[in-house]
């Protein structure tokens, strides 16, 4: 890589890991399997770099999407599943907060992998249905109606409302 391409690469990735790296988080629910992700997205995009112009952001989503999407779809996702450990310090009692999160992470995980993937792309990290459908190869049709029945979908599994917050 030349040591301007180079030198336009490093500012992007200091510029956009903060944004990319929740939306990794959100894709794989765990940081240090974002983490992972992201770093293999962005080596995959650093030896693409000369050839990507206009949204090099749009590039790197598109890589994480499909990279995420090829791990769950393999049989080894999900086995293990690291956490930190509990805290110590009391808080108020958010539990009816947190069964909501709860249940609707479940309904989330429920979903198929393209409805799910069309939900954190367009509420979480709030992105364009134009936008979404070029990350996703689709159309924004598609893109419109996936979300419409993704939402309905959820409705099912929480059994009523669903507020999309992170």
């Amino acid at each position: 890589m030349h040591p301007d391409q180079q030198r336009d690469f490093a500012e992007f990735v200091v510029a956009r890991s903060d944004s990319l790296i929740r939306l990794a988080y959100v894709l794989t629910d765990d940081q240090h399997a974002a983490e992972d992700l992201l770093q293999s997205a962005l080596a995959k995009t650093a030896g693409h770099w000369r050839r990507i112009r206009g949204n090099p952001e749009a590039y790197v989503r598109r890589v994480m999407y499909h990279e995420q999407v090829g791990r769950w779809r393999s049989p080894r996702w999900g086995r293990e599943r690291v956490v930190d450990a509990v805290p110590e310090r009391a808080t108020g009692d958010r539990t009816a907060e947190v069964d909501t999160r709860v249940t609707l992470c479940q309904a989330l995980r429920a979903l198929p992998v393209r409805k799910r993937a069309v939900l954190v792309l367009r509420y979480y990290e709030d992105l364009s249905e134009s936008e979404v459908a070029k990350i996703m190869g689709c159309s924004i049709g598609t893109v419109r109606s996936q979300t419409h029945q993704a939402i309905v979908r959820l409705r099912e599994l929480v059994g009523g409302p669903v507020t999309l917050e992170v």
